[in-house]
C-alpha cells in the first residue's frame, strides 16, 4: 500500500519546491487543472506538470524534446517554457516540467478538430528523438499496485490476465496504415482551441507505432463515453478513414479498455467515486457488455 498518496496536497508541496528551484515566485495562486498521471497547475504565465513518481522522469524528458521537434515541424502543439530547464528536474523523485500557458479557449474542442490534427501528425516523418512503442498496457501493474488494499484482489488479477492476453494479441496485429509518430492519447480534451486555432496538448504518450492506436481512442469514446454518432462521423470525415473498418480494431479497443479500467484504480485510495467507477468498469468487462457507459469521477 502506498503510505504517501499522490494527491493535490502532496502535488502542491512538490510544485512549491520546483518553483523555488527554478527561481520562480512561490505559487500561492496556483490553480489545479488536472490530477492524473500528473498534477497539472496553472501558475501565472506558465503551466506546470508534476509527475506521480520517478518512473515518469524519462517520459517527461522525452515530452520536452518532442515539443521542440513539433515546433520545428510547424505543428501547432504546446511549447515548453522559455528560459527554464530543458530537462525536467526531479523534485523528491517527481519529474516537473514547465510549459507556456495558452490563451483562453475560444470554444471547446470537437472530435473534428482532433481528426484534423491527427491527420497532420500522422504525415510527419520519424523524429530525431527516439520514440518508444505505444505500450497501452505498460502502466497496468503500476496502477494496480497503487491501489493495493483498496480494490478487490480478484479484480486486479482479472485485469492482469486480460492485460497479458491483449498484449500478445496486439503484438501480432497487421496495420492498415503505415506506422510512424502518433500522439498516443488522442482525445478532444487534449486539444485546445485558441484564437489561432487548434493546439495539441499532452505530448507525454507520443510514440512511434501503429497509427491505428490514435484512431481507436475515439471509437472507444463513442462506445463507452457518450460521444455521439454524428460527432464520431465528423472525426472520421476530418481524418479521412474509420478505424472500425480494420480487423484489428477490436484488439486495440480491448487493450485500451483494460488500461482505462486499471488507470482508475490508482485513484481508489481516498476517492470513493473512483472506487465505484473502477468496479463498474471491471464488472462490464467481466460481463462482456460493450454498451455499459463509463464515467469520469
Amino acid at each position: 500500500m502506498n503510505s504517501s498518496p499522490f494527491d493535490e496536497s502532496r502535488a502542491r508541496t512538490l510544485l512549491a519546491a520546483a518553483c523555488a528551484e527554478a527561481g520562480l515566485p512561490a505559487p500561492t495562486d496556483a490553480r489545479l487543472l488536472a490530477l492524473g498521471e500528473n498534477a497539472v497547475f496553472a501558475v501565472d504565465h506558465l503551466v506546470v506538470k508534476v509527475g506521480r513518481g520517478p518512473e515518469l522522469l524519462e517520459r517527461a524528458a522525452r515530452e520536452l524534446r518532442i515539443a521542440g521537434w513539433l515546433a520545428e515541424q510547424g505543428v501547432p502543439a504546446v511549447r515548453a517554457a522559455a528560459g527554464l530547464p530543458d530537462r525536467p528536474p526531479a523534485v523528491q523523485g517527481h519529474p516537473v516540467t514547465f510549459w507556456q500557458r495558452l490563451p483562453a479557449a475560444v470554444r471547446p474542442a470537437e472530435p473534428a478538430d482532433l481528426g484534423a490534427l491527427l491527420r497532420t501528425v500522422h504525415r510527419l516523418p520519424a523524429p530525431p528523438v527516439p520514440l518508444p512503442r505505444r505500450d497501452l498496457l505498460s502502466g497496468v501493474e503500476r496502477w494496480l499496485r497503487a491501489a493495493e488494499g483498496h480494490i478487490d484482489p480478484a479484480d486486479a488479477a482479472y485485469l492482469r490476465a486480460r492485460r497479458d492476453g491483449y498484449a500478445e494479441a496486439a503484438a501480432a496485429l497487421e496495420p492498415q496504415l503505415p506506422p510512424g509518430p502518433i500522439h498516443g492519447d488522442a482525445l478532444p480534451r487534449n486539444v485546445h482551441i485558441g484564437p489561432d486555432g487548434p493546439v495539441l496538448l499532452d505530448l507525454e504518450t507520443f510514440s512511434g507505432d501503429l497509427r491505428e492506436h490514435d484512431l481507436v481512442v475515439l471509437a472507444l469514446s463513442h462506445d463507452r463515453y457518450g460521444v455521439s454518432a454524428q460527432a464520431y462521423r465528423s472525426f472520421t470525415d476530418a481524418y479521412g478513414w474509420d478505424v472500425r473498418e480494420w480487423p484489428g480494431c477490436a484488439v486495440l479497443r480491448g487493450a485500451r479498455e483494460t488500461a482505462s479500467a486499471a488507470w482508475v484504480a490508482q485513484h481508489a485510495p481516498g476517492n470513493p467515486k473512483a472506487l465505484a467507477e473502477f468496479r463498474r468498469r471491471v464488472a462490464s468487462l467481466r460481463d462482456g457488455d460493450a454498451a455499459v457507459r463509463w464515467y469520469p469521477f
